[in-house]
């Protein structure tokens, strides 16, 4: 290689890591501030911050692509040049504290210039390379505090304060002192001596929403514990200690796939990973980087797993269980816990949408706060799947429904466009083998989803049981977004009375219905015909049968106000007569 490709080579690594270095900048920027955000509760300021931090990593690519563009006059792909260039990276990269994430960017920079042929890891890091494997940090992310030197009481109250939160609490000494009534009550500490303990504590506080979180581990003989520490700031009052959640189940509701990403100032990604991983042991690499905010490198992590899934698994995938969509065509992989989205090219004559318009439907969700009740999804381009692992019913189906979107390649089938999300049982299907408790449950869950989706100003549109599943811990979720939209945009009515003969056995509707209005008590007709379920859902919820506490929630979201809702059962709260004070 002569001086001048030396130079070149060096030369686009270094713009590459350059737009990865602002990238990193910018993020961190706006994710500092959401501890200001938090202590003035700006709750707008932080809906819209989640929103364009979550754009942040392509709109480096694109920068970071139209300078080496312009710069090197990159149009057809050098091979020797870009296998250099890849290896330069790498040497940049050395010692780099967030050197998995520069990866990722990498990739999607690479991919954006050259054909799909080339995505193996020659030009990209398919696999993280080995530097960046053995590079896993030593950082030291946490602080160890041993409650046998100071008790168990100062102990717990210097780790809140030393959060450094500006806004106050009410009743610090009331709060702190049921904190640590709250710790002691656990088993796993009650019966060892302090100085048989260890708490490792986070040293940066978790944001989302209205909530702030301190997440360790209490380290006793008999393992390690981990908990969490929920804070909420009332506008009236200040700073509370929430909730104090210790099991892994509910530490992993809390990183939930259908909750928006937390703002955590971790300069280690990689060793924050690590830590919450042994917290929450049966969350991925994937779902904790995009927990944490880092959703594209969630996508590079995924993308790898599923790889390895694919190397040690023979099953076929096939199409997933469920009536079928009128948008969607859905697929699945029985060994594997997620499904395969596509957009159809024809949509049934009832769906008077465009391609564009339901991608637009995934993007809005993929910005909104999704309060625990809509499933994340990850969308990707060109991806190649084993041709000989489709069953062929599914590829009969699939060409009926999205050729323009399907191709071939030798042994490979190349899906144009899909999204991706975590697979649940469909409500409906859940039902039909319930026993009476689980209905009781799941019909609680699905108002409780709907009541939640209308506090974060979405209206879910189509509301049919098919349209909602339930996850391994129970929890219904909602995942066809098709017809979502935002609250101020549907007109709720109720269904006039009628008064002539020919307007009471009229087979159609007697009355005008303008496009957007909706007749919430509708609902229990199209989806809660079934006798056992309509009764447990009007047990709990028969308001949403009521157009007036739709107008009602519409009314408080134009007045800017932004509803509690919490990751955590309000059982888990640190109880009322413990702290006496509201």
């Amino acid at each position: 290689m002569n001086d001048y490709n030396l130079t070149q080579t060096y030369a686009i690594a270094k713009t590459i890591l350059n737009g990865f270095e602002r990238h990193i900048f910018l993020f961190s920027a706006i994710t500092r501030s959401a501890k200001e955000r938090f202590e003035n509760c700006q709750w707008q300021a932080i809906h819209k911050a989640a929103k364009e931090r979550t754009d942040y990593f392509d709109k480096r690519v694109i920068e970071t692509l139209n300078t080496i563009k312009k710069d090197f006059g990159i149009e057809l792909l050098d091979k020797k040049l870009w296998q250099n260039i890849k290896n330069c990276y790498v040497e940049l990269l050395l010692n780099h504290p967030q050197a998995e994430l520069a990866e990722s960017f990498y990739n999607s920079v690479f991919c954006h210039l050259f054909e799909r042929k080339y995505y193996h890891n020659d030009f990209i890091f398919v696999e993280a390379s080995d530097l960046t494997e053995q590079q896993i940090s030593a950082a030291q992310i946490y602080t160890r505090y041993h409650p046998a030197e100071k008790g168990l009481s100062k102990t717990i109250t210097h780790i809140i304060r030393k959060a450094s939160f500006s806004a106050r609490f009410s009743h610090p000494k009331k709060e702190f002192s049921a904190l640590v009534r709250a710790f002691i009550k656990k088993p796993q500490l009650a019966k060892f001596p302090l100085d048989a303990l260890k708490l490792d504590i986070l040293n940066f506080t978790f944001y989302r929403n209205k909530g702030a979180y301190i997440i360790g581990r209490v380290i006793s003989p008999d393992g390690e514990t981990p908990f969490i520490v929920a804070i909420v700031n009332d506008e009236k009052t200040g700073l509370h200690l929430d909730a104090l959640l210790t099991e892994p189940e509910n530490m992993a509701v809390v990183f939930g796939f259908a909750r928006s990403y937390f703002f955590v100032d971790c300069f280690y990604p990689q060793a924050l990973v690590n830590f919450l991983q042994g917290l929450i042991p049966h969350k991925t690499r994937a779902d904790l980087y995009s927990a944490i905010g880092f959703h594209k490198q969630g996508k590079t992590q995924f993308y790898r797993d599923f790889l390895h899934h694919l190397a040690s698994s023979n099953d076929q995938f096939q199409l997933a269980d469920g009536i079928k969509g009128m948008v969607m065509s859905v697929f699945t992989l029985p060994s594997y816990p997620y499904v395969f989205k596509i957009i159809k090219d024809k949509f049934a004559p009832s769906k008077k949408m465009t391609k564009k318009d339901v991608k637009a439907k995934y993007r809005l969700v993929k910005l909104h706060d999704r309060v625990g009740r809509m499933a994340d999804t990850m969308e990707y381009s060109e991806v190649a799947f084993p041709k000989a692992r489709f069953s062929q019913a599914l590829l009969d189906e699939l060409m009926l429904v999205a050729p323009s979107i399907i191709r071939f390649e030798e042994e490979l089938i190349i899906i144009q466009h899909l999204y991706i999300e975590r697979r649940m049982t469909p409500l409906n299907i859940y039902l039909a083998d319930a026993s009476d408790e689980k209905i009781d449950e799941a019909m609680f869950g699905y108002g409780e989803a709907i009541k939640q989706l209308i506090a974060a100003d979405i209206f879910p549109g189509d509301m049919l049981l098919k349209n909602f599943g339930v996850t391994r811990h129970g929890r219904v979720i909602f995942y066809d977004y098709d017809e979502i939209t935002y609250m101020n945009e549907v007109n709720f009515r109720v269904i006039p009375e009628p008064v002539t003969e020919e307007q009471i056995f009229a087979a159609e509707p007697w009355y005008s219905v303008a496009p957007g209005d909706v007749f919430p008590e509708e609902l229990a007709t199209f989806a809660l015909a079934n006798p056992k379920y309509r009764k447990a859902f009007l047990k709990h919820h028969s308001e949403l049968l009521d157009a007036k506490y739709w107008q009602k929630h519409q009314q408080n979201i134009a007045q800017g106000v932004i509803e509690n809702v919490y990751p955590y059962p309000q059982e888990l709260k640190l109880s009322q007569n413990e702290l006496s004070l509201r």
